[in-house]
């Protein structure tokens, strides 16, 4: 009997040993995100036809999954302390749909864009929040569940905001599938965050084990989805010259920039900030890139959206990772 415990206490001394390695490597893994973005970039760039296999049906696949390793670490209880204090989604709300329209729209001017790339412009400054702003988030250490609401209040917000924002800005009306967009946010947001939730709620000893693999299928999923995004329109990206690459890259980092110290100096907490800053620095490009590709005349106005695509994901990752080893105090 004690030779079987013996054993016994061995195997698991061995199985922590495994864990805490994977956990390590774990670590190391996500704090490179930005790293990893750029290499299937530079991949998507160099060889599109690497990813023909990810089709829209992986594409959404992998969205989802985004969604549940998210979900997983949310409980009810998170949604209902974050819509008690309404104030943070309507900033976030302002930011994404007031701020960053104007900043497009002057980065644009400023840097002497001809009509189609400014309207491309304006455009990717209009549309909402990305998916992959609450992956961030998590890096980071902000609140995901106020992540993930302000994505959903964006999204759903797109639905007016983005036709209402191109036409007084552009004079051009932008069409939106307001259906699509809705079956879209419940079938690649909202179901899989519900469905990871009351795995936590009612099996919470199995999420407990999985929970240290979210964050490396959180990465997965969104060099794959910008890889793909990146593969499908790598003509125009690499035609791009800097005289367009610098106002997108602008347009994501002074978002992030304005969407912390905004927040921050108006009596909002570092977390908060943080979330804030993510969310609104982060846009769905590849969203900007099909609105661009049906309702815009011009071809180059898609162009800026499939730009926004990488800079907005490196952007992204980058301040995520920076801010993971920045402690946030107790009372914050």
């Amino acid at each position: 009997m004690k030779m079987s415990d013996a054993a016994a206490d061995g195997d698991k001394s061995l199985g922590s040993k495994i864990f805490e390695v994977y956990t390590k490597t774990a670590n190391a893994a996500t704090t490179l995100f930005p790293l990893w973005t750029v290499l299937f970039t530079a991949i998507a760039l160099k060889k599109p036809s690497t990813f023909d296999f990810f089709t829209t049906e992986y594409f959404t696949a992998a969205l989802a999954a985004l969604m549940l390793s998210m979900g997983i670490t949310l409980t009810p209880q998170d949604f209902v302390e974050v819509t008690k204090e309404p104030s943070s989604v309507l900033m976030q709300f302002s930011l994404c749909y007031g701020m960053m329209p104007g900043l497009a729209f002057v980065l644009g001017k400023a840097f002497g864009l001809e009509a189609g790339l400014l309207a491309g412009m304006v455009l990717v400054g209009s549309i909402n929040g990305g998916q992959a702003s609450n992956l961030c988030t998590y890096i980071a250490k902000g609140n995901v569940a106020l992540s993930v609401l302000m994505t959903t209040a964006t999204t759903v917000g797109a639905i007016l905001m983005t036709p209402f924002l191109c036409k007084t800005i552009l004079g051009a009306v932008v069409p939106v599938d307001a259906a699509g967009i809705a079956k879209s946010t419940i079938q690649v947001v909202l179901a899989p965050i519900a469905i990871g939730m009351t795995a936590n709620k009612f099996f919470p000893k199995i999420v407990k084990a999985i929970l240290p693999f979210a964050p490396v299928v959180g990465v997965v999923s969104t060099c794959l989805l910008v890889a793909s995004a990146v593969a499908q329109v790598a003509e125009p990206i690499l035609g791009a010259g800097m005289n367009l690459q610098i106002p997108v890259l602008l347009l994501h980092l002074v978002g992030g920039i304005v969407g912390y110290w905004l927040p921050k100096l108006t009596g909002f907490g570092e977390v908060k900030s943080r979330t804030m800053a993510i969310e609104t620095s982060m846009k769905s490009s590849a969203f900007g890139f099909l609105l661009a590709k049906l309702h815009f005349g011009d071809y180059i106005a898609r162009v800026p959206s499939a730009v926004s695509v990488v800079w907005m994901a490196l952007t992204g990752s980058l301040l995520a990772v920076v801010w993971r080893y920045i402690p946030v105090k107790e009372d914050e």
